[in-house]
């Protein structure tokens, strides 16, 4: 197909930039809303297209110079060539394009979203893969080959030097670098956040911008304004981040967790605390036999499970904060609690992963 000319009009959840052509959304990787460019239709999807940028005829201003050689080759970024404040903005526009799109709200205030204090050099832990020549790298952007790395700029400093001093690899070996205190010999490193330490087992999840987790486990304990006098439920718990700051405000906390290391961790993370209760296994199972006077959700990218928020719903609870790592899954779940007696007041963006397209959120959902 010849060379189209295309005005961009906006940021498509998955970070590409969209335009229309004879009625058909194209999407752009690496073009920017309000940007007119030459493309080349690389996949015609029928009711979509993908494509490449071949020139740039109107840039934006907020088109950026990229601080990274890979950047474009590695899949790790997407926006490197976005001006951060412009990033914050577009996420804040896809949080409320999903909510439009998918949940079907149309009111519900979805606040600035809240940037990373730094926004390079801020990842803890990262996954590397090895080249044929076992050279460690990162997938690359547009197909399943491994890229060599020899620089990042998204990573805490101890972890590029840990990259780059990394011993020799075999070929087709997946590792993961990990920083934090190393204060046992059975592969455990420890967090502190707000000035509370967290024992985590490597592989285990831990939020990867240790300073904006902060930021969430504030939002959190402001959204609920526990009084002191509540049963509260952390779903989908992990090593206990939310639950250790609930049991110093709640009267009782029940938290459930999946994952038995998370289980295992979290034991250790919270022994001090008597009045709260730590259960592996499913979330519907807890939720049919107990009431809780709030809860706090934090389920992994694909969201909650049909069955767990239908349990939900009917446990009542008279307010769920939801945090999310996928606005498209959020707006689908929060519709289906939307549909069975709940209000979404509000949706707060975080910023946990500038440079990329990913957001970060945490909603509000009250009993209506």
């Amino acid at each position: 197909m010849d060379n189209l000319e295309l005005q961009l009009t906006g940021m498509a959840h998955g970070g590409k930039a969209v335009g229309r052509y004879k009625g058909k959304a194209v999407f752009v990787p690496y073009g920017i809303a309000g940007e007119r460019i030459r493309a080349q239709i690389e996949q015609d999807k029928g009711r979509f297209a993908e494509a490449s940028i071949v020139e740039i005829l109107e840039s934006s201003d907020a088109r950026t110079q990229p601080r990274c050689l890979h950047f474009g080759i590695c899949g790790g970024c997407h926006w490197q060539h976005i001006a951060y404040n412009a990033q914050l903005e577009f996420k804040r526009q896809i949080v409320q394009d999903q909510l439009v799109r998918i949940g079907r709200f149309k009111d519900v205030p979805v606040n600035p979203t809240l940037p990373s204090p730094d926004p390079w050099y801020y990842r803890s832990h990262i996954s590397l893969h090895t080249t044929e020549a076992g050279e460690p790298g990162f997938v690359a952007a547009n197909s399943s080959s491994v890229i060599p790395i020899h620089e990042c700029h998204i990573i805490r400093p101890e972890l590029l030097e840990m990259l780059q001093n990394l011993p020799p690899l075999k070929p087709r070996e997946q590792l993961r670098l990990q920083v934090g205190s190393l204060t046992s010999s059975d592969a455990r490193v420890h967090y502190k956040i707000k000035d509370r330490t967290f024992q985590v087992t490597v592989g285990s999840f831990f939020q990867v911008n240790l300073a904006q987790a902060e930021v969430l486990v504030s939002l959190v304990l402001e959204k609920l304004a526990l009084q002191g006098s509540e049963h509260v439920l952390d779903l989908y718990s992990g090593v206990g981040l939310f639950t250790a700051f609930l049991a110093e405000r709640a009267r009782r906390v029940t938290a459930i967790e999946s994952s038995p290391g998370a289980v295992r961790d979290a034991k250790e993370n919270l022994s001090a605390w008597k009045h709260v209760e730590i259960l592996e296994g499913k979330a519907e199972v807890v939720l049919r036999h107990q009431r809780f006077d709030a809860v706090v959700t934090d389920p992994p990218r694909t969201g909650m499970k049909l069955k767990v928020l239908t349990a939900l719903s009917k446990c009542l609870p008279p307010k769920i904060v939801y945090v999310s790592c996928d606005p498209a899954t959020f707006a689908r779940d929060a519709r289906h609690l939307a549909e069975n007696g709940y209000l979404l007041v509000e949706v707060q963006p975080v910023d946990m992963f500038p440079q990329t397209y990913h957001i970060e959120l945490v909603g509000t959902l009250v009993r209506a």
